[in-house]
């Protein structure tokens, strides 16, 4: 099981539209140089990100802002809007265990409950977490300054 790349990516987003809202347009030209990914990718997440109403995105070279205060984004808000979750669940069992193997045809009754705890607390650790908590972790780590509401 692995997170994708999309979920740091977008937090890696969010962090740059704050850092340098009052220094520059952040357009997704400007966001990718700092993901150091294709444009469009970043064109994809700031399409998910506004869904999820997290971000305005002015079309041309007019830039993204939040939509919220930077203290009311959680981390969990942006995982939700940027991962593909099939129906909540974050753990994808293999299609076809053997049913009979004793093993095989109760596996879910093994895990199941475990992993939706695991998730779960996941999700709470998550929820902790805001995009202004991460910015004054970017502030100490590279001296950049608090500008977020």
């Amino acid at each position: 099981m692995q997170i994708s790349s999309r979920f740091t990516i977008a937090v890696h987003i969010l962090i740059c539209i704050e850092t340098f809202k009052n220094d520059s347009k952040v357009t997704s030209d400007f966001l990718a140089s700092s993901v150091n990914v294709n444009p469009v990718v970043i064109r994809r997440l700031l399409q998910q990100l506004k869904k999820a109403e997290i971000v305005n995105v002015t079309r041309g070279s007019g830039g993204t802002s939040l939509t919220k205060p930077a203290d009311k984004i959680t981390l969990l808000d942006v995982y939700n809007a940027v991962e593909c979750v099939e129906e909540g669940e974050l753990f994808h069992f293999h299609e076809n265990p053997n049913p009979l193997c004793p093993v095989g045809k109760n596996i879910h009754g093994i895990l199941d409950a475990r992993l939706e705890k695991i998730q779960a607390a996941m999700e709470r650790e998550m929820e902790s977490v805001t995009i202004k908590d991460v910015m004054e972790d970017a502030r100490k780590l590279i001296g950049i300054p608090l500008l977020i509401s």
